[in-house]
C-alpha cells in the first residue's frame, strides 16, 4: 500500500526520522495538530543532543506535486533556512516548530524523569517546597527531605526553573519557593546542606553531563 504522506521530525533543518506515514492528506494533517497539540503542552523541551544545540521541526509532506512551494524555517535570530528533505519524492505541505519533552537525572532513583513526573512525585505533596539552582543541578527542599536533579547543562537547569516558576506563578501556587540567586552565599549554603546529606562534592561542583560527540 503507497503512502502519499509522511510526517516527518526535522533536527537542524535536516530529516532525522519519519514519525508516521497515510495514505490521505485528512488524516495526516489530523495527525499533526494532535503532535502540534501535545508540543505546545510540553514545559521543558529539548535543546540539547550529543552536546551541541539542537532545534526541531515537524512537517507534513506530500507525494511531489501536492506542494510545488519551497519552505523556509526561521530560525532564533529571523534567518531563513531551507528545509533539507533527502528525499526527491516528497515535498513540504507545512512545517512548524517542535518540543520533545526533555528528561533529566533523579539521583535517588538514577533514573530519568520529565517534568511532569517530576512536578507529581516532588511538588505535589502538603508543606512548603523550596527549588534551587545549583550548577547544573536542581535542588528540591521539603522540610528535611532533599532530593537532586541533574541537567545536561547549566543553561538547561536554569531555564527549567524559569519555566518552572512561570507555569506556578500562572497557576498561582504558593506552595513552592523558586531560587535562582547565584551569590556566593547561596551557592556556600546549597552545597554545605548537600555535603552533610551525603551527595558528593565533587559531583556538585560538576557544570556539564555532556559533551559534543562528533558523529
Amino acid at each position: 500500500m503507497e503512502h502519499h504522506y509522511l510526517i516527518v521530525l526535522f533536527k537542524n533543518k535536516v530529516k532525522k526520522k519519519i514519525i508516521n506515514k497515510f495514505i490521505t492528506l485528512k488524516n495526516a494533517d489530523k495527525f499533526f495538530i494532535k503532535l502540534v497539540g501535545e508540543s505546545d503542552e510540553v514545559i521543558f523541551d529539548k535543546k540539547y543532543e550529543n552536546g551541541f544545540k539542537s532545534d526541531y521541526e515537524i512537517a507534513l509532506l506530500g507525494k511531489k506535486g501536492v506542494n510545488k512551494e519551497v519552505i523556509y524555517i526561521k530560525d532564533s535570530f529571523g534567518r531563513q533556512s531551507k528545509v533539507d528533505l533527502q528525499d526527491d519524492d516528497f515535498s513540504i505541505i507545512k512545517v512548524l516548530p517542535y518540543k520533545i519533552d526533555e528528561q533529566f537525572l533523579d539521583y535517588s532513583t538514577k533514573k530519568k524523569i520529565n517534568t511532569t513526573q517530576f512536578t507529581k512525585k516532588y511538588l505535589s505533596g502538603v508543606g512548603l517546597k523550596m527549588v534551587s539552582k545549583l550548577n547544573n543541578k536542581i535542588i528540591v527542599q521539603n522540610d528535611d527531605s532533599i532530593n537532586l536533579f541533574t541537567f545536561k547543562n547549566d543553561e538547561d537547569s536554569l531555564r527549567f526553573i524559569n519555566n518552572l516558576s512561570k507555569i506556578f506563578i500562572g497557576q498561582k501556587k504558593i506552595d513552592c519557593m523558586f531560587v535562582k540567586d547565584s551569590s556566593s552565599s547561596q551557592r556556600k549554603y546549597l552545597y554545605n546542606i548537600l555535603v552533610n546529606h551525603g551527595f558528593p562534592k565533587s559531583y556538585l561542583f560538576r557544570q556539564s553531563t555532556t559533551f559534543p560527540v562528533k558523529k
